[in-house]
């Protein structure tokens, strides 16, 4: 079951995370999503001539995972992503295990608006990426169970 926090239930210093492992198919749907096919995320030949020695993922399959920890944690289903300020610190690679972790900062209860803090680790402890969220919390109680993902096939065209 997936059910939210509301604003009336959060509270500053409150903590969530989320957990998820990088995939090749996750590099490679990203990059149909956007359009972005820089080689330094899909051709192990050219990566290995950067300073990075090989892939990485797009940054914002990071950012990506931080609006999955706002969206199904903290507050979760019913938050409204308003802004993000976010810095990559590390490069990401397949197969890293990335952990985001959520801590809420202020509220603002003229709006319902909430500062949460954003760090992004992997399986090494490394801070990948760093920033603060700002949401609309949602005001009212939401509860379900997950729905299965869909089915997706990616093919060289």
């Amino acid at each position: 079951m997936i059910e939210n926090v509301t604003f009336d239930e959060i509270a500053v210093g409150q903590r969530a995370s989320y957990t998820k492992t990088v995939t090749e198919r996750d590099i490679q749907l990203f990059a149909v999503i956007s359009g972005d096919v820089n080689p330094v995320h899909l051709d192990e030949e050219y990566a290995s001539t950067t300073p990075f020695e090989g892939r990485i993922a797009h940054g914002m399959i990071t950012g990506a995972l931080v609006s999955a920890a706002l969206g199904m944690k903290l507050p979760g289903p019913g938050t409204i992503y308003l802004g993000q300020d976010l810095s990559f610190r590390k490069p990401v690679k397949i197969g890293d295990v990335l952990t985001v972790n959520l801590e809420v900062k202020e509220k603002r209860d003229d709006k319902r608006f909430v500062t949460i803090a954003c760090e992004v680790e992997n399986q090494r402890g490394e801070t990948v990426a760093l920033g603060d969220a700002l949401v609309l919390a949602p005001s009212e109680k939401i509860r379900f169970e997950a729905p299965p993902l869909p089915e997706v096939v990616v093919r060289a065209g």
